[in-house]
């Protein structure tokens, strides 16, 4: 567990709250319909989540006004679960979907929801703060084929190694 803590946070070491200069958030974010469950469906490899399926992602309201993160994923390898708790803010405004999350104490990365489905918050498209991290979130663990080729094409004429795609298993574990 404190491995996987330790993994999740490497990606915030640097404090890095920038974000590509392709990439520009959404606007009119609302914080209400984005909080609750989003199954992680594609992603950029990185340490923290290799080996890892059934990757979800819980969001809610933390008392200072925060967001509470709750990353959780299965270790095949392993056979067990991993999770790690962290918490998010905005950066510049909350109708804004620029956020800083952090893991491990007061480093923060940038959370950048550059594309989302404003009518009924079914999917996000989410960017770190270079072109090594990219996400695709939804609501449910798989998406209709249409959400999936706008993610690799927005992603990739916004500079993002499409090719290097991983897209997550998710199946009946509990």
């Amino acid at each position: 567990m404190k491995r996987f803590l330790l993994l999740m946070s490497v990606v915030f070491l640097g404090g890095c709250l920038g974000m590509p200069q392709s990439v520009k958030p959404v606007n009119e974010f609302q914080l209400d319909s984005y909080l609750g469950t989003w199954y992680e469906v594609a992603r950029l490899d990185h340490s923290f989540e290799r080996g890892l399926s059934n990757i979800s992602a819980q969001y809610s309201l933390r008392d200072d006004g925060g967001v509470k993160v709750i990353n959780r994923g299965y270790s095949i390898e392993k056979g067990e679960w991993k999770e790690a708790e962290g918490k998010a803010y905005f950066v510049e405004g909350s109708d804004q979907g620029y956020l800083k999350v952090s893991f491990f104490g007061p480093f923060y990365g940038s959370y950048v929801v550059f594309e989302l489905d404003k009518q009924g918050y079914q999917y996000a498209f989410v960017s770190g703060p270079d072109t090594d991290y990219l996400w695709l979130l939804s609501r449910t663990p798989q998406v209709a084929p249409e959400v999936l080729e706008k993610f690799k094409q927005m992603s990739k004429e916004r500079g993002f190694n499409t090719d290097e795609l991983i897209y997550v298993t998710h199946d009946a574990i509990n």
